[in-house]
């Protein structure tokens, strides 16, 4: 079937094209005055001038999609997937009014912003490049192309969100919480990522303890002590004191760096690690 919906104006190659639009566009045209909203109207042109053949309602749609406007791009699709809906229920039956539209954009940004930052760039992202820094631990071209993955990742989830919002509408969103999907890919994609966060640990940072001493003969070093109660335990403990550091004193990271440098040093010339 070609059409988005039965009897529609609208097709699958229209919302295809609006997808696109803003998916290359959604964080270049930002402003201090307006953010997204000149690329949220770029996106919409193709529908709006379809379901408003007439100049004066084809201006007047455009207008209504030029006021301010920002939230996350990925998610953000679902509103854009809705706004179209809506702007063809305004065409085709009447009884929607342009104010209408323009007050769902402004109370769903922001929530969808929460969304999409903690689902996109603190979940999604950091998961696909910690995978690619895994496999790119041992000089592996396989981890770069692995960080490409996060591309076709967020078109498919986008695409998804817009369809979502296409076909259920202004009740959307409520329809997305409800079914508890969101929720369970934050939790299974932070699961995993905690999982990876381990194995870098593990497998990347590394910290030895320095000295022997004799047992019954035999030189025995400390580091097999540690070792024997519970390997790699030293490199966790690292990995957990940074991260409570961040947590207490925030994400300034290049005061960090010189701490680690400092008490690596400290340690080293005292013959410790």
């Amino acid at each position: 079937m070609s059409e988005a919906k039965m009897s529609s104006k609208i097709t699958i190659k229209d919302l295809w094209i609006t997808f696109w639009r803003w998916w290359l566009s959604c964080e270049m045209s930002n402003s201090y005055e307006r953010m997204q909203s000149i690329a949220y109207c770029f996106a919409m042109i193709p529908v709006l001038r379809k379901l408003y053949p007439d100049k004066e309602a084809f201006t007047e749609a455009l207008q209504r999609h030029l006021v301010f406007f920002n939230t996350e791009g990925i998610c953000g699709n679902v509103i854009l997937g809705m706004s179209v809906a809506m702007e063809e229920e305004k065409a085709e039956e009447g009884v929607l009014t342009g104010d209408a539209i323009v007050a769902l954009k402004s109370a769903l940004m922001g929530p969808v912003a929460g969304i999409g930052d903690t689902i996109t760039w603190g979940t999604v992202k950091p998961l696909i490049f910690t995978i690619a820094l895994t496999a790119s631990a041992d000089g592996s071209v396989i981890g770069w192309f692995l960080m490409l993955l996060f591309v076709p990742v967020t078109v498919a989830y986008g695409w998804y969100l817009m369809s979502i919002g296409y076909k259920v509408g202004k009740n959307a969103l409520v329809k997305l919480l409800e079914s508890g999907w969101i929720n369970r890919i934050i939790l299974g994609a932070s699961i995993l990522g905690l999982f990876m966060v381990g194995a870098l640990s593990a497998s990347i940072v590394t910290l030895n303890l320095s000295g022997t001493y004799m047992s019954a003969g035999t030189e025995v070093t400390y580091q097999s002590i540690v070792d024997g109660i519970m390997p790699g335990v030293l490199p966790l403990l690292s990995i957990m004191g940074i991260y409570g550091y961040i947590k207490k004193k925030g994400q300034n990271f290049g005061v960090l760096i010189l701490i680690i440098i400092a008490v690596a040093m400290v340690l080293s010339l005292l013959g410790i690690v």
